[in-house]
């Protein structure tokens, strides 16, 4: 099997778009992520994959807490300043319009449909340019009911972050 059909298959996947965000101190960030999943009913854990060099990285390390900010697929604006890192844009945090979280002091975005709110159990190093970031879920608020289908995904910004 080629590289080209690897990367073809793992394109097919169907990724979330999240805005993830983080509280070290008074240091708050907020960063778009796909690679997040579900990852045990009892006690709930969600698992994070999330680029090593990222400033986010270092917050969710020292801080030990993020939330797991959720939009639909029509507020897809909302979450695009999000998308650049802290060094391409580095007053986006200054800018941006949020609340504390109730459990976990991370900023819940303004426009976000669902919080989740995580405190981290355990950082796994993988040997890749990904950690492997489990949280444990501590809270979540639900801001605009909605369905699955109207959560935003890569497909409908038209993205691929995958292969």
């Amino acid at each position: 099997m080629s590289d080209d059909e690897i990367k073809t298959a793992l394109k097919m996947m169907p990724y979330g778009f999240y805005a993830i965000t983080a509280r070290s101190g008074e240091d708050v960030n907020a960063m778009s992520a796909n690679w997040l999943t579900q990852a045990s009913f009892e006690p709930r854990l969600l698992t994070l994959a999330l680029q090593k060099t990222s400033y986010t990285h270092g917050l969710i390390e020292t801080g030990r807490v993020f939330a797991v900010n959720i939009f639909r697929a029509e507020d897809e604006a909302l979450i695009k300043p999000f998308t650049k890192s802290r060094s391409k844009n580095p007053e986006k945090m200054t800018e941006a319009r949020f609340h504390p979280a109730p459990e976990t002091g991370c900023p819940v975005l303004e426009g976000a449909a669902a919080v989740i709110e995580c405190r981290v159990k355990q950082i796994l190093d993988t040997g890749g340019d990904h950690d492997l970031v489990v949280g444990e879920v501590v809270g979540a608020r639900v801001l605009k009911p909605g369905e699955v289908d109207d959560s935003l995904t890569l497909m409908d910004i038209g993205w691929s972050y995958a292969g």
